[in-house]
Parts: structure tokens; C-alpha cells; sequence
């Protein structure tokens, strides 16, 4: 692992926290009321939220809930180290499987309940008729491009779209960097959206499964491939390097991990597959790049960047970019809901550990967050609406926009180490 990936993690990907250098043990009180107070006060403050925006006439409800799940989220992520990039650098590197299968296991909850769901509000899956605000989008070399460029954007920034708010929440010196570039990246998805639209997207076919092989088809065949992956992983595992090396393989451990270290890998992915079908009832499907996709269109077309039309962009589903009036709509306050909780979480675990940012810090994550949201931009979405919330839908999308990000991440993570293997040229 590279010395600028791994100071981005903190406990994550199974590696122990670091102390931070010239760092003091505080007073006992001051510990209390750091990771007991503080917390409990931001999750009061996040409930008062919630019920204030309850009052907005219309859609109070819809908000209210948005805001708390995304607390929730944000504590399930924190708490669990749920990111794609760790997870897999994980295996690539030490043959620990146990994240990417945490991350299977997600998308197979997701998948049963998606599916579930989906049956009941359209009963019959005749083609063209697609399940309301899906992530199923169109299949072409323009999301395999835009899956590989989000995967790179993960090697090179240190995370995707939904680890770095969750680490900004813990004082990441390389997360409000890396979103910042990924609004940049979306201007620039939006300043080509048309020629790649026109070229390709345009006529591409978009694939749901359940319009091929019925929901119960479509669940037997994502189950199965879902469970042939699993059983790849697990057989290809580093004996040596235990699976699940947490420390919560005991009901004493379980409990210690609620407050210290991180949750067990498949606590975090059970959290993930039971949120991302049960925003469903209430909301769009899960994603988190919407409002900052929108804030970025609406700025671009001020500046003369993004052009005015966008052609067919606004008739796709999933992480929807259309400009809003306000911040104020169920996508921003998820987010906001999303950082709120993670921050009472790191808190409350001790891994809030903010940092001064060095020009490093800064130039990876604004060149990886151009490739974070020119790929989610021109992809429809990132590791969580297209990959997660379109895999669990049955759409062929999310397969391929996933296959190509891992091809991204591994790109990303080699590159370096076959650069430094090389030998040096004598003089």
C-alpha cells in the first residue's frame, strides 16, 4: 500500500488506528464529553432537524425521513469502514476477501428486497415499463469508460463518493478536496454529456432482467452469480491472513465494536443491503451524488460551462441532475443526514482526527474527484446509486458500471507498484 492511500485510512480496511503524532491523552472529562455528550448532542440536533423539516408543506415527510436515514447510514458506514476502494485493495494485497464479501452481501440483501418490492408495484415486468426513479440505466462503451474512470478516481483520491463524506466527517485533510474535484468532474461529464449522448448513449439498450426472466428469473440468476463470486473470493483467501480479522467474533467483541475499533464486515453490509431496499418505500432509490450533481449543473450553466440543453440527460432515472430551487430536497438532506451521523459516530468511536492538509493531500484529491465525477456523471451515478442501488434492481447496468470501476481500482492500485518495481536505469 502506498504511503498516500494508507494515512487516508483510519481503522479502515482492517488496519489499527494510528496515533496521531505529538497527540496528548486528554482528561477524562474532556474524553466524556467528546465522545459521549457531543455525540448525543448532534443526533438531538439531527431529530430536532428532522422534525422542523417535517412542517414543509407537501413533501415534510419525505425530508424528515431523509434526514434520518441518512444518519443512520453515515453511522453504518463509519462504523463499518464500508468503502469500496479499502475493501478491495484489502484483497488485492493481503487476500483478505472479507470486505468485498461484505459488499456481496449487501447487494444480495438489496437484490431480495428490490425484487420484492418491485413486484408489488408492477406485477407484471412487460417490456417497456420500467419500477418509478430506478437506477437502470443504458449499456455502452460510454459506462464501461465512466466506470473505469471512477474506479481510477477511487485508486488515486484514497476513497469513492460515500467514503469520502463519511471521512469528512473524521477530519480527512484529502475529503472536502476530493469533493470539490468531483464537482469539477461533474461540469466537465456535463460539457461532453452531449457528444457521448448523441454518439452512443442515445441508442443503447437499456437491460432489466426481470424484462427477460421475471422477477423470480432475474433474483435466481443475481443470487447465483452473487453466490458464485462469494465462493471465488473465499477459495482464493490467504489462508495465513484469517478472514474477519475484526476482533468482534465474540459476543464481548461485538459489543466493544459498537464503541471502538469498527463494526464486523457483515454487520456493515447487512446495514447497507437493508437501507438501500428500504429507501425505496419513501424516496428515490439510494444515491448520493444527486444533489451535488445538481448544485454543479446549476453553477456550470451560470458560467457559461454547461450548455443550456442537455440531451435526453433529464429522462434517465436514478441520481437525477435536473438544477433545484434549493438544497432543501430528499437527495441533500440524506447527505447532509450522511455526514451528520458519521461525524457523532467518529466522535463517539475516538476516530475523529482532523489534520492539516498538505499540497499532496489536495492535488490527489482534486485529481481524483475530476475522475470520481466525470464517471458518475456520464456513468448516471456512483458505487452506491449505479452500482449498488442498479445491481439490486436487476439492472444490467450496475453489473457492468461495477465490473469495470473493480478493473478501475485495480488499475489504479498496480500501476504504482509495477512503476516501482522497475529497475532504475544505470547512468
Amino acid at each position: 500500500m502506498t504511503p498516500s492511500v494508507r494515512e487516508e485510512v483510519v481503522g479502515g480496511g482492517g488496519a489499527a488506528q494510528r496515533a496521531v503524532p505529538g497527540h496528548r491523552p486528554r482528561p477524562r472529562a474532556a474524553a466524556v464529553a467528546g465522545r459521549v455528550l457531543l455525540p448525543l448532542a448532534i443526533v438531538g440536533a439531527l431529530v430536532g432537524a428532522a422534525h422542523l423539516v417535517a412542517a414543509t408543506p407537501g413533501a415534510g415527510s419525505s425530508l424528515a425521513f431523509a434526514l434520518v436515514l441518512g444518519g443512520v447510514l453515515g453511522v453504518v458506514l463509519q462504523r463499518s469502514r464500508f468503502c469500496f476502494l479499502c475493501h478491495t485493495r484489502d484483497f488485492v494485497e493481503r487476500r483478505d476477501p472479507a470486505g468485498l464479501l461484505a459488499i456481496l452481501l449487501a447487494l444480495a440483501v438489496g437484490t431480495v428486497g428490490y425484487h420484492v418490492i418491485f413486484g408489488s408495484w408492477l406485477p407484471n415486468p412487460l417490456p417497456p415499463r420500467l419500477p418509478p426513479d430506478a437506477h437502470i440505466g443504458p449499456v455502452s462503451w460510454v459506462l464501461a469508460v465512466a466506470g473505469l474512470a471512477f474506479g481510477l478516481g477511487m485508486a488515486v483520491s484514497g476513497s469513492c463518493v460515500s467514503a469520502h463524506l463519511y471521512r469528512l466527517a473524521e477530519g480527512s485533510p484529502v475529503a472536502p478536496f476530493a469533493l470539490l474535484g468531483t464537482a469539477g468532474g461533474f461540469v466537465l461529464g456535463f460539457m461532453s454529456w452531449n457528444t457521448l449522448y448523441l454518439e452512443a448513449v442515445s441508442a443503447a439498450p437499456v437491460v432489466w432482467l426481470p424484462h427477460h426472466l421475471g422477477y423470480g428469473g432475474s433474483l435466481a440468476l443475481q443470487l447465483a452469480l452473487l453466490g458464485g463470486l462469494a465462493a471465488l473470493l473465499w477459495r482464493s483467501r490467504r489462508p495465513a491472513a484469517p478472514v474477519a480479522a475484526d476482533g468482534a467474533d465474540t459476543l464481548a467483541g461485538l459489543l466493544r465494536s459498537w464503541f471502538t475499533g469498527r463494526w464486523p464486515f457483515w454487520l456493515g453490509g447487512l446495514g447497507v443491503g437493508v437501507i438501500g431496499f428500504l429507501v425505496v418505500l419513501r424516496l428515490k432509490p439510494l444515491g448520493v451524488t444527486s444533489a451535488l450533481g445538481s448544485g454543479a449543473r446549476s453553477l456550470g450553466t451560470e458560467a457559461g460551462l454547461v450548455p443550456a440543453r442537455l440531451e435526453g440527460l433529464d429522462g434517465f432515472a436514478g441520481c437525477a441532475t435536473a438544477p433545484a430551487d434549493s438544497w432543501l430536497t430528499p437527495n441533500g438532506l440524506l447527505v447532509a443526514g450522511l455526514v451528520a451521523g458519521a461525524f457523532a459516530a467518529s466522535l463517539a468511536s475516538g476516530q475523529f482526527a482532523p489534520r492539516k492538509p498538505t499540497p499532496r493531500d489536495a492535488a490527489r484529491g482534486l485529481g481524483g474527484g475530476l475522475l470520481l465525477g466525470w464517471g458518475a456523471m456520464t456513468g448516471l451515478g456512483c458505487t452506491i446509486g449505479t452500482l449498488l442501488s442498479g445491481t439490486m434492481a436487476g439492472a444490467l447496468s450496475g453489473w457492468v458500471f461495477g465490473a469495470f470501476a473493480l478493473a478501475g481500482v485495480w488499475a489504479g492500485l498496480a500501476l504504482p507498484r509495477l512503476l516501482a518495481s522497475r529497475p532504475v536505469a544505470s547512468r
